[in-house]
């Protein structure tokens, strides 16, 4: 199995603490992070993408071409760039960007995005955004394969014989789909052959086996080569302690604050409340990574057994010092990782995977 570390750069106060993190010292924080992260042996840094609510990642793209000048090796992801509201040609052109300075290391995961708020800010209707997503995407892979691009849609002006520039560092960058609980991302993923990125964030895991279950059957129904129906997981917080009585009395209270202020009506899009309320709920049925690192490699393994996911994404709990965060972060690559790996293997990034070697030069 491979690892992501992801960071949609929440913005909030510590329910509990009352601490709270000004901008650029947050910003500071994620690059730091990446840098470790590429030194602790991960394979991959996201960052999401939101424009309304308590988040500072609306310039996904500038902080992953930071990252991507302090970085040698570790892979860019984004998680996911809401290409719904978003104009493909300057995606094209500020992804390949980041694909250059990093010599060839950016893979973009897409979606629909997960917040109704940010749709009307981009002249998007509600109900518009997942016919949006599936004509933007065609554009953009156009945009990265062919020159002199010729093209009218709906949701942007036309384009007469436009190349759009830099092009991107060793061909097209792969592209995931990011699904949080409908299948039509999935369904769009299965169609052009590309992998799926399961949010796995707040409902039951058989929830989200069914959601992959039907995207491998239609990527093969596609006629697409099924050892390439690479799947990632989301697993919401990381929180790491010698034992699992004592990360969940460290951040037990923490995490039902959060879920209480996520759940009050507008602070989520109406029927994606989370569903594991209480902490004890949330590490025995729920995605979170909460507890020993035994406790841990169990849980990623369990739902590798529903999923046969390739690739773990995990977030770290930003609301608490840094540095504990590092520590985290350090710990859970020692005693996790090996033991996921061994159980777990996966030709995500290796042979024969198609971009195993994108660039040539990398290893």
């Amino acid at each position: 199995m491979r690892f992501q570390v992801l960071d949609i750069l929440p913005n909030l106060k510590n329910p509990v603490t009352g601490r709270e993190i000004r901008p650029d010292e947050r910003f500071s924080q994620a690059l730091t992070s990446a840098r470790y992260a590429e030194q602790f042996g991960y394979d991959a840094v996201a960052l999401g993408e939101r424009h309304a609510g308590s988040f500072l990642s609306s310039g996904v793209g500038v902080l992953l071409g930071a990252i991507a000048a302090t970085t040698s090796r570790i892979r860019l992801q984004t998680g996911v760039s809401v290409l719904s509201i978003l104009d493909p040609l300057r995606v094209a052109e500020d992804y390949a960007t980041v694909d250059q300075l990093s010599r060839g290391r950016l893979e973009l995961i897409i979606g629909k995005g997960n917040e109704l708020r940010q749709l009307p800010m981009f002249t998007i209707s509600d109900g518009e955004q997942w016919e949006a997503l599936a004509e933007k995407y065609e554009l953009l892979r156009r945009l990265w394969r062919e020159e002199d691009v010729t093209w009218k849609g709906r949701f942007r002006g036309p384009l007469d014989g436009v190349t759009s520039l830099p092009r991107p560092y060793a061909g097209p960058p792969r592209i995931w789909h990011g699904s949080a609980t409908t299948r039509t991302s999935a369904e769009l993923a299965a169609k052009w052959g590309d992998p799926l990125f399961s949010a796995n964030a707040i409902q039951p895991r058989d929830n989200y086996t069914v959601l992959i279950d039907h995207y491998r059957q239609q990527y093969a129904d596609h006629g697409h080569d099924p050892r390439f129906a690479y799947v990632g997981a989301g697993a919401g917080f990381l929180y790491l302690a010698d034992t699992t009585q004592e990360a969940r009395e460290a951040f037990g209270p923490t995490y039902e604050k959060i879920v209480a202020y996520f759940n009050q009506p507008g602070n989520h899009t109406p029927g994606n409340a989370m569903t594991f309320a209480t902490i004890d709920d949330a590490i025995a049925r729920g995605p979170v990574l909460v507890g020993s690192p035994q406790q841990i490699a169990e849980k990623i393994l369990w739902f590798h057994e529903g999923f046969g996911h390739d690739l773990q994404s995990f977030s770290l709990p930003t609301m608490i010092p840094h540095e504990q965060q590092l520590n985290m972060l350090e710990r859970l690559a020692a005693e996790v990782l090996p033991i996921v790996r061994k159980a777990a293997p996966t030709t995500l990034w290796n042979d024969p995977d198609p971009y195993g070697r994108r660039p040539a030069a990398y290893r």
